[in-house]
């Protein structure tokens, strides 16, 4: 869904926080089946490190609570911003290339600079795309690595 949107006139999906949020939300949901399916009520052993006093207890788990429960917004959030801000920067010097070429003599000739531009922040973007799924599915992984293996 990252690379759709590198070709022209087209819609990258991923550059829509509700999209991304859906898909970590299924993600994180579908983990947490499988955690609660596999371990039973040993799920719960998440929030509390192995050899944690009880004084120490009271500050870790509402941590590890809310840690865990932002695991899916701060994945939808990463893929969401690094998506949108490369997209745009691409609409923005092509967007200005094509307002230069409107006019006449010396602007029109320097409509080529930001074209020229355009190549590198293209393959730049290529590379974030590909980052960045490689990225989303690596913690995908761990999440379910962290699921499956317990402290």
């Amino acid at each position: 869904m990252n690379l759709i949107g590198l070709v022209p006139y087209s819609f990258t999906v991923t550059s829509h926080f509700i999209a991304t949020l859906a898909l970590s939300l299924c993600i994180f949901i579908g983990i947490n089946i499988i955690c609660v399916k596999f371990h039973k009520l040993k799920f719960f052993a998440l929030f509390l490190p192995s050899g944690t006093s009880l004084a120490l207890a009271f500050l870790l788990v509402p941590l590890e609570l809310i840690s865990y429960i932002f695991k899916p917004l701060s994945l939808a959030i990463r893929l969401f911003c690094n998506m949108m801000a490369g997209h745009t920067l691409l609409k923005v010097f092509a967007g200005f290339a094509w307002s230069l070429m409107s006019f006449s003599g010396v602007l029109f000739i320097m409509h080529f600079i930001p074209l020229i531009i355009l190549v590198p922040l293209f393959g730049l973007e290529l590379g974030v795309a590909l980052i960045q799924a490689f990225v989303f599915s690596l913690l995908t992984c761990i999440y379910l690595n962290d699921a499956l293996n317990l402290h």
